[in-house]
């Protein structure tokens, strides 16, 4: 049997969340096969890790033209667009149905573990770019596998690598030994056992963006109806004029409502702050814990402390391919100046496509929240535009693939490092378009007062 020529091979997709989805209805759109690889059980399986956490954008900027084309044909329609829907919404009534009509142009419980050029190391120059893509993956059962791809895109987003207590971006002291006091996501307090867990106790609440204020008002509700519940939202920087985003001023209201919320938790005492704090050990005390700040300060005990200071890429199973990434941000060079949160306070983030998404290494692509690397505000049409141009370029059509065209609101990157963190800089950065969002955009609530998301 003759072997297939490179441009025979599918498009290997890494992930199976909306950009990755969104990714193999464009390259089917072009006549491209598509092979999504995704190492959990479903589709959106990340997404379904926040199911109880509502979105801050509405219905119609969370689905992809392309996907709901794909799907027209079997009678599904999308919600009303002017609805906000939860993780659980998104994942049960858009993604696992295009998942489903894939069929099988997508794997599940298959983790890829390395990429790289089929008998090239990142060293070798001869031949290299002539050579297909061999990704190595794992499944559930243990069995090893090895797959050509004429190109790869890497979806796979970051919520598996959340950031750490720690200030200096290393896990603070003995943070690992107090694992079963400490989480990294927003709580969902309907699950019982969830719920058992912060009522009538002192919950350290360690971030700035969306996701903290979110896990705020879950907390000053909870407190509400359990006599003892308080939440201490530990702040790096200080409390100044966008500590709570951009409220009615926010294009994204719903997110500017989840920053008011999170506000009237502190001042109906539900919350306390603890400003320019910046952890650095974590000591027992009891069946307590005691945080520890670079500059010696100790916080009362308190009980359990929710992590929410961002995500960053997991690069490991990458190490083989030449990529060009921002030393701060590992977002690829030519995006990161334009999410950079050292440069920006309140800014768009313009449109983009294949070309600021490339690299050294042709035909390999970090697409959706992965692509941004540690910046912290990251929008799915963003990412939709994002395959759209990608997958344009692969078919040969790079006129299309040069044609960005996406309207974004005004989201703003604030805060989350460098002069962002100093307490004087949080006071002078003035403006209130923006606010300091997680690089996942989740928020609660209701339309009036929702918080959303992606």
């Amino acid at each position: 049997m003759t072997a297939p020529t490179t441009d025979q091979l599918p498009v290997v997709v890494i992930g199976a969340g909306p950009i990755g989805l969104a990714t193999a209805a464009h390259l089917i759109q072009r006549g491209v096969e598509p092979l999504v690889l995704e190492a959990g059980p479903s589709a959106g399986t990340a997404v379904r890790d926040w199911a109880h956490v509502r979105l801050f954008s509405p219905w119609a900027e969370v689905t992809d033209p392309a996907a709901e084309k794909l799907l027209a044909p079997t009678g599904w329609t999308r919600p009303d667009g002017a609805t906000y829907p939860t993780g659980g919404d998104w994942a049960e009534r858009y993604l696992q149905p295009l998942a489903d009509l894939l069929g099988d142009k997508v794997r599940y419980g298959a983790t890829v573990t390395g990429v790289a050029r089929a008998g090239r190391d990142r060293v070798v120059d001869a031949g290299r770019d002539e050579q297909p893509f061999t990704v190595h993956l794992q499944t559930t059962a243990g069995r090893e596998e090895r797959i050509a791809a004429r190109a790869v895109i890497d979806a796979s987003g970051t919520w598996s690598t959340p950031g750490p207590l720690g200030a200096d971006g290393l896990p603070a002291l003995d943070e690992k030994t107090a694992a079963d006091h400490i989480s990294y996501r927003v709580p969902d307090l309907d699950d019982p056992a969830v719920r058992a867990r912060y009522s009538g106790r002192r919950t350290a609440v360690v971030g700035s963006g969306a996701s903290a204020f979110t896990t705020l008002a879950l907390l000053a509700d909870l407190a509400k109806e359990e006599d003892g519940t308080h939440a201490v939202w530990i702040l790096r920087r200080g409390i100044g004029t966008n500590t709570y985003g951009g409220g009615d001023a926010d294009q994204l209201p719903a997110r500017g409502a989840l920053g008011l919320r999170a506000k009237a938790a502190v001042e109906a005492g539900h919350a306390s702050t603890v400003t320019g704090f910046r952890t650095q050990a974590v000591e027992r005390e009891g069946d307590q814990l005691v945080l520890v700040a670079e500059d010696g300060r100790r916080l009362d005990p308190i009980d359990e402390v929710i992590v929410l200071t961002g995500f960053r890429p997991d690069l490991s199973f990458l190490s083989e391919l030449r990529l060009g990434l921002d030393e701060r941000l590992q977002a690829p060079t030519a995006l990161a100046p334009l999410i950079d949160p050292n440069v920006h306070s309140c800014g768009t983030v313009y449109p983009h496509g294949v070309n600021e998404l490339s690299h050294p290494e042709q035909g390999i692509y970090l697409v959706g929240m992965k692509s941004y690397g540690r910046a912290p505000t990251f929008l799915a049409m963003t990412g939709y535009e994002q395959v759209r141009s990608i997958t344009a370029a692969l078919a040969g059509d790079q006129e299309a693939a040069e044609r960005v065209e996406l309207t974004l609101p005004d989201t703003g990157v604030c805060g989350g490092a460098g002069l962002f963190d100093e307490p004087e800089n949080a006071e002078q950065s003035g403006g209130g378009c923006c606010t300091t969002p997680s690089t996942l955009q989740i928020g609660i609530g209701a339309p009036a007062t929702t918080s959303g998301g992606c």
